[in-house]
């Protein structure tokens, strides 16, 4: 291999790796869909698809181990296809086994490091039960000590290197111009076809490539005719050039096929000038065949003067068919009878197309539109300073076309968060069996679309909780119907849109959080005064304590104390809450909220003497003027207003951060929903919606309650941006001042809710 060889595959081999992890996590998905439709071919179709791709571009890039392991799997799966096989739940476990190796060889191949001998010897194993399960239906529990040898599974050859039983086909392929472009060799498909078979009478078009001095180097121009010599099927076939499918023109004859394959060849594929070279590109004669043929017409000519046509002397000369004869003549006609009409256009293809974008340069674009969107505020203001109409059109023009530059660009991070939900099924599968707890696990709003950061910060929070619920929370399956449940408990995991953010909840029907033990646990630590018994929704935010745990042994999977702070922090972290609902016997349900994006919003901003502040735009739901009807603040700077007949909290920012300012005559007061639940924020001056770019807060800051960010206006000035569900809490809890009635009612039964606010 060549250092420019080299230097290509180290530029290229990040693309494939994150292509077989891609592979890798969509073979696991198909198993456990499979698990409740065995029978399902078009799952099965995929399956193969997707180890026949992973092994495929594999060898390209010469990882052995990888293709090697990956084609014992792959043919326990053709066996699966073909229903010679039946998946089982424990061959539904060993090729979740066998896929999880597949994915240690993919990271290995990624660090360019060697197979370690305690890989090897895995694959070892895992092929040995492989071959069991291929010839008795199920896999066998092996050995270490087991005899047989990885290399035992591949087809048996003849001494030509042929696979018994083999059959010729005639391959015809065409193609397309960006294949090079898009990074495919045509002669590497054509060689992995040559592991399959035996490739034989292989004739290249070169009709289709031009002159030297009008030929672009990166443009192909090839088209292969040949017949080939395998006992592999078609779908086999058809896979090895699964690469480069949208870019070719592709038809494969079956061995013994009749006149209407070629017919049908010759009307599909691309015009050729003269009739034997049509003849031969669709393999219904050889070229040896085809110079013979002319012979004997010049020969003829020569001794008669004139000379019959060459189908004519084809037919009898080689046996050729009339029909095909005169499907060549008619495509011949076709191509005579357009004016310089281009016939090597390849049919449409899926307009689709996808192009993988390095995720740091993503961020690097969503910081400098920020940039843009503080730089459009402050040209919109100094316009407005000077009011001169048309520069005031024109920012508004501009601020237009950043705000839609915005949205478009924000939504290329937008992914659905259910490829996040489709990793925990494995979770569930497993940790169940564990268990030996029987569990129907549903998703639900998959679909729903989140920030990819988010969607990255949060899975590691979800799996704690997802495993805690099937620890804690589902019983045995003897418990369940001592209970009068059904045996098989339930696991629930949904998100969709609310309010602007976006709402995930885990659901179990198991047993509930028990107070009792948790009140006595609390009172064990002096988290809480003891003989003191707090509302339900504080004995359930307990849980959230560090080193808080119930279980009474240590497990593998929980009894430490470690784990529910953490999702906590991490959820608060990404400016969300995380709520607990439960009912005793009946089950429990989490939910958290969190903000669509961590980049720019749409903002409300609004005035409190000197300084700035900004609601998320999708949390304002109207704006009342306050006048008398308020009460007087507590000593937390909360009060109450009537709206519609029922009391509202009310927050006083001026009271609640102290600002030094004078209360003006007048105050509105911005009424916010949070969840289910509203509140009121009173406020001096409204100044509209405001295009929000959230920078973080600094180490100073950090503490402060009810607020997630800062932003910078186009004045220059900071204005800090509100966490609403924060905010929240704040105006529900009691009131501090003795003779002052709560400025909120209770709170919900069976509700705890923590936010950041809360804890810091």
């Amino acid at each position: 291999m060549t250092d420019s060889d080299k230097d290509f595959i180290a530029d290229v081999l990040p693309a494939f790796i994150s292509e077989a992890l891609e592979q890798v996590v969509g073979i696991e998905q198909l198993l456990l869909q499979l698990e409740d439709a065995p029978d399902d071919r078009e799952l099965l179709d995929a399956l193969f698809r997707c180890a026949h791709t992973v092994k495929g571009s594999a060898g390209i890039f010469g990882l052995n181990d990888v293709v090697g392991f990956t084609h014992h799997v792959e043919s326990l799966l053709d066996l699966l296809r073909e229903a010679k096989i039946v998946l089982t739940p424990e061959l539904s476990t060993l090729l979740l086994q066998c896929n999880d190796q597949i994915h240690e060889l993919v990271n290995a191949a990624s660090d360019g490091s060697a197979t370690t001998s305690e890989a090897a010897e895995t694959s070892r194993l895992l092929v040995q039960r492989l071959h069991a399960a291929s010839q008795h239906g199920a896999p066998d529990p092996v050995s270490a000590e087991a005899g047989v040898d990885a290399t035992l599974a591949t087809p048996a050859t003849t001494a030509t290197g042929l696979t018994t039983n083999s059959e010729r086909w005639h391959v015809s392929v065409r193609f397309g111009p960006d294949t090079f472009r898009n990074g495919m060799d045509p002669l590497s498909i054509i060689n992995y076809l040559g592991g399959m078979g035996r490739i034989a009478a292989l004739a290249c078009d070169t009709e289709a490539v031009p002159t030297l001095d009008a030929i672009d180097p990166e443009t192909c121009h090839l088209g292969f005719e040949f017949g080939f010599e395998t006992s592999a099927p078609r779908d086999q076939i058809d896979a090895a050039f699964s690469f480069v499918r949208d870019d070719i023109v592709l038809q494969l004859i079956e061995p013994g096929a009749g006149v209407a394959n070629f017919l049908a060849l010759i009307d599909s594929m691309p015009d050729f000038p003269r009739l034997g070279d049509i003849l031969v590109a669709v393999g219904a004669i050889s070229r040896t065949q085809l110079a013979h043929g002319l012979a004997l017409q010049v020969g003829a000519a020569a001794t008669a003067g004139s000379a019959p046509p060459l189908g004519e002397i084809l037919q009898q000369d080689a046996g050729l068919s009339p029909l095909v004869v005169n499907a060549a003549l008619s495509k011949q006609a076709q191509q005579r009878g357009r004016d310089g009409g281009n016939t090597n256009a390849a049919p449409p293809g899926d307009d689709t197309h996808f192009i993988r974008v390095q995720a740091d340069r993503l961020d690097l674009v969503i910081n400098l539109l920020g940039e843009l969107v503080i730089a459009g505020a402050g040209a919109a203001l100094l316009a407005r300073q000077t009011r001169q109409s048309s520069l005031i059109e024109a920012n508004a023009q501009i601020s237009r076309l950043i705000e839609d530059i915005r949205n478009g660009t924000l939504q290329l991070r937008m992914v659905p968060i259910g490829e996040t939900f489709a990793r925990f099924r494995r979770v569930v599968r497993d940790t169940a069996a564990e268990l030996g707890k029987d569990v129907q696990f549903e998703i639900l709003g998959g679909e729903t679309e989140l920030d990819k950061s988010v969607v990255e910060r949060i899975a590691d929070p979800l799996m704690h909780l997802v495993r805690n619920a099937l620890d804690h929370g589902l019983e045995l399956p003897a418990e369940r119907l001592a209970n009068g449940k059904t045996a098989q408990g339930k696991l629930t995991l949904s998100a969709c849109h609310e309010s602007g953010s976006i709402l995930i909840r885990i659901i179990d029907d198991g047993r509930g959080i028990n107070r009792e033990r948790v009140l006595a646990r609390a009172w064990e630590r002096g988290l809480v005064e003891n003989g003191v018994t707090p509302p339900d929704a504080d004995i359930l935010k307990l849980i959230f304590e560090a080193g808080f745990s119930t279980a009474e042994k240590v497990t593998n999977l929980s009894g430490r104390g470690v784990g529910m702070d953490v999702v906590r922090r991490n959820i608060e972290a990404l400016r969300g809450t995380v709520t607990v609902y439960s009912d005793p016997g009946e089950g429990s349900r989490i939910e958290i909220r969190l903000p669509l994006t961590l980049a720019i919003i749409d903002g409300f901003l609004v005035g409190v003497g000197a300084s700035k502040f900004i609601f998320p735009l999708e949390s304002v739901v109207e704006v009342i003027e306050a006048r008398s009807a308020i009460s007087a603040p507590d000593g937390f700077g909360r009060r109450v207003v009537e709206l519609r007949g029922r009391a509202l909290p009310v927050l006083d920012l001026r009271a609640l951060y102290g600002l030094d300012s004078a209360e003006p005559e007048r105050v509105s007061v911005v009424v916010i929903k949070s969840g289910s639940k509203s509140y009121g924020v009173m406020v001096d001056v409204l100044l509209g919606q405001h295009q929000t770019v959230i920078k973080p807060l600094g180490r100073m800051f950090r503490s402060l309650r009810g607020m997630s960010g800062s932003s910078i206006l186009g004045s220059g000035e900071v204005a800090l941006i509100f966490d609403v569900n924060s905010l929240c809490s704040l105006a529900e809890q009691a009131a501090a001042v003795p003779g002052h009635a709560p400025p909120s009612p209770p709170a919900p039964h069976c509700a705890a809710t923590t936010s950041q606010g809360q804890t810091s």
